[in-house]
């Protein structure tokens, strides 16, 4: 089996805590070869220019550790020398100027030979780098994984790659990935697929197996587009570490037999179903300075915008424009994210009863609409006055069976990773069906969720965090503060410091203002009151 038809553990992607510690360092080579770079050079440098200022900025984990950039025309010239890309935004943008500024016109050479060349000098590069750099940075990865972007057929590009690099030491090379960007084939005209994966991938079978480089070569195809581009370079964001399955999901066996000798009961062991998980997003807390992209909802002080206005003035309410109806069955759950908030008709003492009354009539007709015609609305959130220039957040509104909304944020183009998730054109085989069939029918199934059912221990382990964190306490002095209620507070001077910086910490209550007459809550004479469904939500 050749190198490129092996299974590459690179389709392992997730996120968490163990995870991006084995990123690869990103080779691209750049084919700005004319006539075909007068047609792609505005699109791939703007797919370019917007990526390098998302992977640089984000934080935790470097996602991309190293990148090096080539362009090949007349000759191979290396743009960028591998370089560190979180914290080098500067560096990475004039880079792109300059391939920007390359020229469109001219003579052309055979390229096959060049491209090898930039292969090889990228390969010895990363070891002149590897072997000079320092203990701090620290790399995990000993491959590079080289990108060939170009406007030429892919399977011809490949195939001349493989035959001239046969003889190469292709030690340090873990994925050569040769994308061809069709200028000349007519993509339907179309609006961005929910679930940008642009690569399509080339048949390689049927050219045979040429070589067996010990490296996985792939080809893929992707349209003159900034969002299709974007695609093939935000990949390099997904977790590489693929050593073993990321998740481990056991069904509840078939077949349990009581014995009839013993009164044990024999537990085959639980149907294993082995699977990698993967990110669809780019987490908005991971960019720093963008606290209104897809505004938090884990509170309701998180949603609220941020005010100039006095400290002790309430800031102003937040303000989402309803854009767009969205049919509920056509909208994905992968591109929700965050907590949601239940949004129902205020009652603010501020309103008079009239103009209270008249907004919930109207809420409460908004949501049996919604409802009677499946629909969701798609909401922007709207700037404050003389705010300018900002980043807008999405969120959806969705119906429920109760007077109330749920309002959720929904991610944005700039923050989607790739994500190909093929239909299923086929039934699955009947023995698998079979099996998965009598282990799903062990399991007891309500007609109705009922979150209070499940208790996750939370309360436990909280209190014997907090008993163990407590400062110790002989049992005299327990005894005596018992006895004494009002000596139980410590002498001046004879707190321990520690206890001294968590007085410090709590802040003082605020005096209550006088309290408000509270109207009662203002019901629809048709309606009958209910408590909300958890479940409906």
């Amino acid at each position: 089996m050749s190198g490129r038809n092996r299974y590459c553990p690179s389709a392992s992607q997730v996120c968490r805590a163990s995870s991006f510690t084995r990123q690869p360092p990103r080779v691209l080579i750049v084919d700005t070869s004319p006539p075909w770079w007068s047609e792609t050079c505005s699109v791939l440098c703007e797919a370019l220019e917007n990526f390098l200022a998302l992977a640089s900025t984000l934080e935790g984990p470097s996602r991309v550790p190293l990148l090096s950039l080539y362009a090949v025309s007349l000759q191979q010239e290396c743009l960028l020398p591998f370089v560190q890309v979180k914290g080098n935004l500067a560096r990475l943008h004039s880079c792109v100027e300059e391939l920007r500024s390359l020229p469109k016109e001219g003579c052309t050479r055979p390229r096959a030979e060049l491209l090898r060349q930039a292969v090889l000098d990228s390969l010895q590069q990363y070891k002149h780098y590897t072997h000079h750099a320092t203990q701090g940075n620290d790399l995990k990865s000993s491959s590079v994984e080289v990108t060939v972007l170009t406007s030429q057929s892919g399977q011809i590009v490949l195939k001349q790659l493989e035959q001239s690099l046969k003889d190469s030491d292709l030690v340090n090379l873990r994925r050569l990935l040769v994308v061809h960007i069709a200028v000349e084939q007519n993509f339907p005209e179309r609006e961005p697929s929910l679930s940008p994966e642009p690569t399509l991938k080339q048949n390689m079978d049927e050219q045979g197996d040429y070589l067996m480089l010990g490296a996985e070569m792939d080809v893929q195809l992707v349209e003159n587009s900034v969002v299709a581009v974007e695609n093939v370079l935000k990949a390099w964001l997904h977790d590489q570490t693929g050593e073993r399955e990321h998740l481990q999901l056991f069904l509840p066996a078939f077949g349990e037999k009581l014995s009839s000798k013993t009164n044990t009961v024999h537990r085959p062991n639980p149907v294993c179903i082995k699977c990698d998980m993967q990110e669809r997003l780019v987490s908005p807390a991971l960019l720093p300075g963008t606290p209104d992209l897809g505004a938090k909802t884990e509170s309701l002080r998180d949603f609220q915008p941020t005010s100039k206005s006095l400290s002790n003035q309430s800031p102003p309410p937040q303000r989402l424009r309803v854009i767009k109806a969205l049919r509920a069955d056509g909208v994905c759950q992968s591109v929700l994210y965050g907590l949601p908030l239940i949004i129902r008709p205020t009652t603010c003492w501020q309103l008079d009863w009239d103009e209270m009354e008249n907004n919930q009539q109207t809420f409460h007709a908004l949501c049996h609409t919604l409802r009677t015609r499946y629909w969701f609305l798609l909401v922007r959130s709207e700037p404050e006055f003389g705010s300018g220039s900002r980043v807008f957040s999405y969120y959806v509104l969705q119906p429920s069976t109760s007077l109330s909304l749920l309002l959720k944020p929904v991610l944005t183009r700039e923050l989607m990773l790739p994500c190909n998730l093929p239909f299923l054109n086929e039934d699955p085989s009947l023995n698998a069906l079979t099996m998965v069939e009598m282990c799903l029918e062990q399991l007891e199934e309500d007609p109705v969720f009922n979150p209070l059912c499940l208790r996750s221990n939370l309360y436990t382990q909280l209190r014997m965090r907090g008993l163990l964190s407590r400062p110790y306490t002989s049992h005299s002095e327990s005894q005596g503060r018992g006895q004494r209620r009002d000596n139980h507070r410590p002498a001046e001077g004879s707190t321990s410091r520690q206890q001294g910086r968590v007085r410090a910490t709590i802040a003082p209550l605020a005096s209550a203002p006088p309290g408000k007459m509270s109207r009662p809550p203002l019901t629809l004479s048709h309606s009958s009151a209910h408590a909300p469904s958890l479940c409906r939500q």
